[in-house]
């Protein structure tokens, strides 16, 4: 989706409203054995590059138009568990949202200011 290409920093966030509703992002959607699982990864300044392990190359900075792919069937893309789905080329924020239900708890280290390192567990599903 196209956007802008603000900092995500804290200061920024906090002054920028809807700041990860207005950068440039990807939003990724998943039908898991727990239930759905949508991944947005938003773009912000020098780390607007966001590619996919499957299509490469996605957001590139001054695309305007939005895009969508679909994968229905036997083109459907499958990730294991802990799999690479995709990355910034600097790094950047990731914002999870799952379906109704699906949590157990999140991981108590897991605070406001806190920094969350890629493969670091930050929440319990349940069964």
């Amino acid at each position: 989706m196209p956007g802008d290409l603000f900092s995500v920093n804290p200061l920024t966030a906090e002054n920028v409203p809807n700041l990860f509703a207005r950068n440039e992002r990807v939003v990724v959607t998943f039908r898991t054995e727990h239930g759905p699982l949508a991944m947005v990864l938003v773009g912000a300044t020098i780390v607007a590059s966001i590619e996919t392990s499957w299509a490469g190359c996605i957001a590139p900075c001054g695309r305007k138009e939005v895009k969508r792919w679909d994968y229905p069937g036997e083109q459907a893309i499958t990730l294991k568990k802990a799999e690479e789905m995709g990355l910034f080329k600097l790094g950047s924020t990731v914002v999870c949202l799952f379906g109704p239900g699906m949590l157990e708890q999140f991981e108590p280290h897991l605070q406001p200011g806190v920094v969350t390192r890629m493969g670091a567990p930050f929440a319990r599903l349940k069964g």
